[in-house]
């Protein structure tokens, strides 16, 4: 019986081991099969359009020999296994930042382990979390991209280049996926009518896709998967049924030597068809910029398993079915739906919108994702975000961007009213972000793996080769509908450098204005002003020094409050910022002048608190510094006009209760003394302290001015700055500062705390920056 006991409990560590194990796997299952309704609905839409797009015009025409249809299928299936499956999911995925993707993830990622950060308060900022630098000695590159100024802007400026295309296909997917949806409208109809039924029918698909935005992905969550699991089965056994019915020697084509035969034959006619062809790819980006939604292993899993396989049986069904039909009066008839069974093809139809409605649905989704993330770190003009899920933090909706993706996507459907032009554009665009992609993933192989610097020339070489090759087939078609993403980018390029130059330029005005510290402490500890009861915050863009607006308020009201914060607000480069480690609170001078400095860091997928949640958190940070006093700190060390002022990242020791009505006496576990005022209909504050807890006579009479001044009210300060070329400027930077700048800067919103804060406890200091 002993040794059977001791079996069973040596067995026992290993079961526990299984029994983890298998749940791991469940939960990858699960997010697997959730990924395919978020992350796959363009990838496996592209079917719908590849064939038509690539023998649409006069590049390249089907002739009885077949070289054509099977040099396309071979290219199609050698750029998905090598684009979308050994890029992107064998290698680019590795690359998240903290969990994240994208393209600008990978700007993060590479300013956090160099120092190449333009952005204020970004990675190259004391303030940045995470992604310590590499002990051992710096690369050559590592070096380069640290010294030389220009180099970071350029860097810069190309993961901008990638995030505008980005923005371009969430404009013109929608158009391609459900125009070509409803384009199997025409075998289902006559010629005559099907051309008046089509556009509208696509316009009032689209209209209602980007009306029903704010009510989250969430709310139809699971209904997503279904659709794009009903749509892989269908064209993979509509597949299946056209090869063994029709040509079962189709998967000789998969070779490489038909790509060859392609183009020996069609020359510069099948070079300019990659264009159409590259459509095949089209949505892999999604799947590494919805990274943050799922996980590694799911994604994989739901590709490799299902996805890539459909899609494979997809397109060698078709093209089964068209080398045995040459009847084609033009390419305009080449397409998904001819090689449909004429009994299936309503269902498919109606199948194939829903699908194209999914897929859109993801790619408009990501769009805000990644306004989100150039917004919070000073990129873009500050929009209204809201969260449309409480649980899948990802899911966002901002209204002013959803309507202007409907407006520009419905001109463009209304502008081109053909696939082929809509193709065109959306092939450029998707195209270029991957270019962009690979050429930041190079250096994410040198600066962030420490790889040889050798195997990122190989993925640079091997992947940018074949990618500019697409590239340049795609740029040939400019007049054919490819100016469209180009002219979409360069203007969300030149809002997004105008914005992040105006950013810089505040910041630099503010840092360059800001009032010596040992101006502050030589007033005294009243600073030469009536001290009033009360917390009064000062927002600034500064981590150090005080800000001119606050002398400019001083000198013409000499009045404040009794307890001064000057508190910063940071967006770092990193997803998330752990809870213990947003508040890094330090004092300013002696403790007798109650003058504190708080910064608040948030990743660029945080969600910012309400203003009574914020409070409280804020109030808890500085109490729990005061306690702890100035010899237990751990967090940065900064001097500042020879005075030291000591930031600590500190975790919320002290609980801080707001409440309204009576105080439950019950919300601590332990025996507490109490410091509290108590008034009906208003919100009380008080720290908890043990008895037993060593606090000095002066640690409480700072602690009770503090929970005084908080219950006499928080005021809170901004500052409202209008931006001036300096004289003396060039003409250029004065109509950037003084019109563009100031027109986006009227025309946006806020920062996201000043949405939270109420109206009756704000006050605005306006201030003319000359810069």
């Amino acid at each position: 019986m002993d040794l059977e006991a001791a079996h069973g409990a040596a067995a026992a560590p290993g079961k526990q081991r299984r029994r983890r194990a298998r749940e791991s796997w469940g939960a990858s299952l699960l997010l697997a099969y959730q990924s395919l309704g978020v992350v796959y609905g363009d990838v496996a839409t592209s079917p719908l359009y590849v064939y038509k797009s690539a023998f649409a015009g006069d590049d390249i025409q089907h002739s009885a020999g077949n070289e054509e249809i099977y040099g396309v299928l071979s290219f199609v299936f050698w750029t998905l296994t090598l684009i979308s499956l050994v890029k992107y999911v064998l290698i680019v995925l590795r690359a998240d930042d903290g969990g994240e993707g994208g393209t600008f993830a990978l700007y993060s990622l590479i300013c956090r382990h160099v120092r190449a950060g333009l952005l204020p308060g970004g990675a190259g900022d004391e303030l940045a979390v995470g992604g310590r630098r590499d002990a051992r000695a710096m690369s050559r590159l590592r070096a380069m991209l640290e010294r030389y100024r220009v180099l970071q802007r350029l860097l810069l400026l190309f993961a901008l280049l990638g995030t505008c295309m980005v923005i371009g296909d969430g404009v013109l997917t929608p158009a391609v996926s459900v125009y070509s949806a409803v384009s199997g409208l025409e075998l289902s109809m006559e010629h005559e009518h099907h051309k008046y039924v089509q556009l509208p029918v696509t316009c009032a698909i689209l209209i209602g896709l980007f009306a029903l935005q704010h009510y989250g992905t969430h709310r139809v969550g699971f209904i997503f998967a279904p659709i794009v699991c009903v749509w892989l089965l269908c064209i993979s056994a509509i597949g299946v049924y056209n090869i063994v019915h029709w040509n079962h020697h189709v998967y000789r084509a998969l070779s490489p030597y038909y790509m060859y035969q392609f183009l020996k034959k069609t020359q510069t006619g099948g070079w300019m068809s990659l264009g159409g062809i590259l459509l095949c790819v089209t949505g892999s980006e999604a799947m590494y910029a919805d990274l943050g939604h799922f996980s590694q292993s799911s994604i994989k899993i739901a590709f490799m398993s299902v996805v890539y396989p459909a899609l494979v049986l997809a397109y060698m069904g078709q093209a089964a079915y068209i080398s045995q039909h040459h009847s084609f009066e033009n390419a305009y008839h080449i397409g998904f739906y001819v090689s449909v069974p004429e009994k299936l093809r309503w269902p498919v139809l109606v199948i194939a919108i829903l699908a194209a409605v999914v897929g859109s649905q993801a790619v408009i989704t990501g769009t805000f994702s990644i306004i989100k993330q150039c917004s919070s770190l000073s990129c873009f003009p500050g929009v209204k975000i809201v969260h449309t899920s409480s649980t899948v933090h990802g899911q966002i909706y901002i209204p002013e961007i959803n309507w202007i993706l409907m407006i520009l996507c419905l001109a463009v459907t209304l502008g081109f009213r053909n696939t082929k032009h809509l193709a065109n554009a959306q092939g450029l665009a998707v195209i270029t972000v991957m270019l962009v992609t690979t050429c930041l993933m190079s250096l994410v192989i040198v600066l962030c793996w420490n790889k040889s610097i050798f195997l990122a020339l190989g993925f640079l070489i091997f992947f940018g080769t074949i990618e500019v090759l697409y590239f340049s087939a795609s740029l040939v078609k400019f007049h054919e509908g490819a100016w469209v993403p180009i002219t979409l980018s360069f203007i969300f390029m030149i809002v997004m450098c105008v914005w992040h130059y105006g950013t810089i330029k505040k910041y630099e005005f503010d840092f360059q204005n800001k009032v010596s510290v040992n101006w502050l402490l030589n007033l005294g500890p009243s600073l030469g002003i009536v001290r009033v009861r009360g917390i009064g915050l000062i927002h600034t863009e500064l981590v150090s020094g005080i800000p001119a607006i606050f002398s400019h308020f001083v000198t013409n009201l000499p009045a404040f409050h009794q307890v001064l914060v000057f508190l910063c607000v940071k967006s770092v480069p990193v997803p998330h910022v752990q809870p213990e480690e947003r508040f890094l609170v330090g004092r300013i001078g002696p403790k007798e002048y109650r003058l504190y400095r708080v910064i608040v860091r948030y990743g660029y997928r945080d969600v910012q608190k309400d203003d009574i949640e914020f409070e409280k958190d804020l109030v808890s940070s500085i109490a729990e510094f005061i306690r702890s006093g100035d010899s237990h700190h751990n967090g940065v060390l900064e001097d500042t006009d020879k005075s030291c002022e000591k930031l600590s990242s500190i975790s919320n020791g002290i609980p801080l209760w707001m409440e309204d009505g009576e105080v439950d006496a019950s919300a601590s576990p332990h025996k507490e003394t109490d410091t509290q005022i108590i008034s009906p209909n208003r919100k009380k504050a008080r720290f908890v302290l043990p008895k037993n807890a060593q606090v000095d006579s002066e640690v409480r009479r700072e602690l009770q001015e503090l929970m005084d001044a908080r219950e006499a009210g928080m005021s809170f300060i901004l500052g409202h700055s209008y931006m001036k070329a300096k004289s003396g400027s060039s003409f250029i930077k004065r109509i950037v500062i003084n019109f563009f700048y100031e027109f986006l800067r009227r025309n946006s919103r806020g920062p996201s705390y000043a949405a939270t804060i109420p109206h009756a406890s704000t006050l605005e200091v306006g201030m003319v920056y000359q810069v």
